[in-house]
């Protein structure tokens, strides 16, 4: 049976929608140094992960995607915090708390453009943590 590491870090997202976690995540697999999969899961109500380019515009067509499927006003039954609170915790629906990663010789598998990232619609908290576990395979 494998032995699952599991590690926790702290993400500050700050006023930004999505916060780019690809170097993190990549140094917790060089650490094993071995081929394998990992999990990642942000254990948060409003928060996702996903895989996507950054710096080329993304980030913001996200958001414009996001605004326009789950608007920032008050037609969510769920109210409290900010305005549009509500639509912060239908997010993850759409965009899941975790991902799978294969890890082939202590690097994770991306694509060429892909950045690991943390999308996290809420402002009223900007403290978020992120649990990587590894199972060697």
């Amino acid at each position: 049976m494998s032995e699952v590491r599991s590690a926790v870090f702290a993400v500050t997202t700050g006023d930004r929608l999505v916060t780019d976690l690809t170097g993190p995540v990549a140094e917790f697999a060089a650490e094993a140094g071995t081929d394998g999969l990992l999990h990642l899961l942000a254990p948060h109500a409003t928060a996702g992960l996903a895989l996507i380019e950054t710096g080329s515009g993304t980030e913001a067509d996200l958001d414009a995607v996001l605004r326009g499927l789950l608007p920032v006003d008050d037609r969510y039954a769920h109210r409290h915090g900010s305005l549009g609170h509500g639509r912060d915790h239908v997010a993850p629906a759409f965009i899941s708390p975790s991902l799978v990663l294969p890890v082939l010789g202590g690097e994770i598998q991306l694509g060429t453009w892909q950045s690991v990232v943390l999308v996290d619609p809420n402002r009223d908290n900007v403290e978020r943590t992120v649990r990587l576990s590894f199972v060697e395979g």
